[in-house]
């Protein structure tokens, strides 16, 4: 019982600059996104704010260290699952097929690609369920609003999780550098 004692008092432990720095990631993040649309589009044509990126917000501001939240994996994982969601969307009609096909071939499409990032099935599943707004865009959805609202995101967090010595972002600072897959390497060496 004293075990479980120190272990829910040490998980509930508040570390209010921790907080503060997520919070301004996240509400500058997102609020940049909205901020944009307004300026280019009425209230009711909202496109630029989906709903994956308020879990991408979860990662990229509070759980920084997750391989999930690293800037390949989201990046790829929601432009991965975009393509994925946006062809399901104009070669399946029945939506229940549709959302079951977009959401599980965008996880195995992010795992071939090594970037998974679970608000990325949601990404494919809006292409499937999302307005009508959203279906016209077609390919478009990949360029905007997914891959221009990820980026945003991803600025924000590396200013925001950089600005103190207790965050570094992302973990590996050559994120960026392609990945080469290892069935490659083995052929190469044969």
């Amino acid at each position: 019982m004293r075990f479980a004692r120190v272990v829910i008092y040490k998980e509930t432990l508040v570390d209010f600059r921790e907080h503060f720095w997520t919070f301004l990631g996240a509400f500058i993040g997102i609020g940049s996104i909205g901020l944009i649309q307004s300026y280019y589009l009425t209230e009711s044509d909202n496109i630029f704010l989906v709903g994956s990126f308020g879990a991408t917000s979860v990662l990229v501001y509070g759980v920084i260290e997750s391989p999930l939240a690293q800037p390949r994996n989201v990046l790829g994982g929601h432009v991965v699952s975009a393509i994925v969601g946006t062809i399901v969307s104009q070669l399946i009609s029945t939506l229940w097929l549709g959302a079951a096909v977009a959401v599980a071939a965008s996880i195995v499409g992010m795992q071939i690609t090594k970037t998974l990032h679970p608000p990325g099935g949601a990404t494919a599943l809006i292409a499937v369920i999302g307005s009508e707004k959203i279906k016209a865009l077609g390919f478009m959805y990949v360029i905007s609003p997914i891959a221009s609202g990820v980026l945003i995101l991803l600025v924000v967090a590396m200013i925001f999780n950089n600005i103190t010595s207790s965050r570094q972002y992302p973990v590996n600072k050559h994120w960026y550098r392609i990945w080469r897959r290892r069935y490659l390497k083995r052929h190469r060496h044969s």
